[in-house]
């Protein structure tokens, strides 16, 4: 008896005039989030999230809940990890720099080591400058 209800149910939704979404309902409000510069779920970061949920009666803090926990580790990783990243491109920068500047005295070397103008083509030269 079990199979004719499925039948049933299944033809009733396929006949129905009513359209189903299949969208995950965390997308919802996304992009308008996203364009104010705000989180893209409303629950990774904020005062909801990163706030306690209650407080003893005489003022003290809750303790730290797990997810804050986490979420904290994980913001400092990152910090070490954006650091760490920005120390290596000043470092690359100056190496670049340095070999900037040492490509630029080798050249000046070069042009020193050059035969130097004598005669008349000094006398042309420096009545051109």
């Amino acid at each position: 008896m079990a199979a004719p209800v499925r039948t049933l149910c299944c033809s009733v939704l396929r006949h129905s005039s009513r359209q189903f979404s299949t969208t995950c309902g965390v997308q919802a409000g996304e992009k308008w989030r996203k364009e104010h510069g705000l989180s893209r779920s409303g629950t990774e970061y904020g005062p909801l999230t990163d706030l306690p949920d209650w407080s003893f009666a005489d003022g003290r803090l809750a303790p730290p809940m797990k997810g804050q926990l986490r979420r904290k580790q994980e913001r400092e990783v990152l910090a070490r990890r954006i650091v760490m990243l920005n120390s290596e491109v000043d470092r690359g920068m100056e190496a670049w720099s340095e070999k900037q500047e040492e490509a630029k005295r080798m050249e000046e070397h070069k042009k020193s080591l050059l035969l130097k103008p004598k005669g008349k083509l000094l006398m042309k030269k420096q009545s051109k400058s």
